[in-house]
């Protein structure tokens, strides 16, 4: 699940709130980064907002280090800014107080059940000074975890982009955390704030060599024994004989692979679609399981797009079924964001709400990752089952894991058609 620094210092525009016409027309009354916090579970996570363009054609970019987000819209009217980021069905909803360095932008984001409080520091006002870091965190690690999902331990990435800007990514089974940042390494700590929402962790050294991994954030979300986990080298772990990460290949499988996948869901116009239509007969599938608000699901939109789009015509279909949050259900607008942001020509299905996930795929054993991916030969039986995405965040487990799923499906779409009675 996706992060942000909030410090990473940009060249600013300056804020001016006088007349339109003392004001170069080219920018907006607000333009510039700001610097602040979201306040997630009591702690402050760094936030970063760039604003840009024309009051009328008003551009923000949500900052994680050197990554940006564009915002789909933003509308400044009077003091208040609205920014809304479609494909997660968020937003900010923000008012601009005082006058120059003083100006604050204050408000919340979040969607109609979880909102973050918000202040932003106008253009101009100091950023906090940047420590270099210790370099010896970085590299490799694995985190001992208490059996969650199933799992016995994550991956950990650490490195330094340059003395005052460090990168890491924590690989879990469903998926990755994305880049979490940190402008002041001497800390420790390690921030992101993305449409998805808040994250913070701090690592801690420790005289064994090991490495303690706070989630600074997670005491009202997640058991005690989840506050500080342990990471140790994967050759130490080996030699202390931790059991290493789940293979996204084993954790997922189903209860009779010899039956053919069955699935029967809408699609947004609201046609009943089916692995019996004719449309699949013979056919390589791709069963993503999946939601807008999922970020791993995002990052693994585009793969699915590409690999649609390469081998249709030798024979791949693509379908995802879609498990969205209650508010989502009787209008999947973040649904229909997500499409359009990606492109998606495949099918796509509303199955249900997140809750009904293995009630909707009764023939999934251990199904618990968002996303998971079911690859169906052409007689409709699963022949894999991919738990979770390795995203661009983790680029050497992201390439390799598209690298295999492309063969993986080049196999099957090699695979003899069959007469259409042998999936029935």
């Amino acid at each position: 699940m996706k992060l942000l620094t909030g410090l990473f210092l940009l060249s600013l525009a300056p804020l001016s709130r006088i007349a339109p016409s003392q004001t170069a027309p080219s920018a907006a009354p607000i333009a510039g980064t700001w610097h602040g916090f979201a306040i997630a579970h009591h702690v402050q996570v760094p936030l970063t907002l760039r604003i840009s363009g024309s009051a009328a054609n008003l551009k923000v970019a949500l900052l994680n280090g050197p990554d940006e987000a564009p915002a789909s819209s933003a509308v400044l009217t009077g003091d208040h800014l609205a920014i809304t980021f479609s494909d997660y069905a968020k937003n900010f909803d923000l008012t601009l107080t005082g006058s120059g360095s003083d100006a604050k932008l204050t408000g919340s984001f979040g969607n109609q059940t979880i909102r973050y409080p918000i202040t932003l520091l106008a253009p101009g006002n100091p950023v906090p000074a940047s420590h270099p870091g210790p370099t010896t965190v970085d590299g490799d690690w694995e985190i001992a975890v208490p059996n969650i999902r199933g799992e016995k331990a994550w991956k950990l990435h650490v490195e330094h982009l340059n003395p005052s800007l460090a990168r890491a990514v924590i690989q879990r089974i469903d998926g990755d955390t994305g880049s979490i940042y940190s402008t002041d390494p001497g800390s420790g700590v390690y921030t992101h704030f993305s449409a998805y929402g808040p994250m913070i962790f701090r690592f801690t050294p420790q005289p064994d060599g090991s490495l303690i991994v706070s989630n600074m954030m997670s005491a009202d979300l997640n058991p005690p024994e989840l506050q500080n986990l342990v990471a140790h080298r994967p050759a130490d772990a080996r030699e202390l004989a931790l059991p290493p990460p789940t293979d996204i290949a084993q954790q997922t499988t189903v209860k009779d692979p010899n039956v053919p996948f069955a699935f029967s869901f809408p699609d947004l116009s609201g046609k009943l679609v089916s692995n019996t239509d004719a449309r699949f007969d013979g056919k390589v599938v791709i069963i993503a399981i999946g939601g807008s608000w999922c970020p791993n699901c995002h990052d693994e939109a585009p793969m699915l797009e590409d690999l649609y789009k390469r081998f249709h015509d030798r024979g791949l279909e693509v379908v995802s079924l879609s498990f969205e949050e209650e508010e989502q259900m009787k209008n999947p607008t973040g649904l229909r964001a997500f499409i359009a942001r990606y492109g998606i020509t495949f099918s796509v299905l509303l199955a249900g709400n997140t809750d009904q996930l293995n009630e909707k795929i009764p023939q999934g054993v251990n199904l618990n990752c968002w996303p998971t991916s079911f690859f169906l030969g052409r007689d409709g039986r699963v022949k894999e089952v991919h738990a979770g995405f390795s995203g661009p965040a983790n680029p050497a487990a992201h390439e390799a894991l598209v690298r295999e799923v492309t063969e993986l499906v080049e196999h099957l779409l090699a695979e003899p058609v069959p007469a259409r009675s042998a999936k029935n």
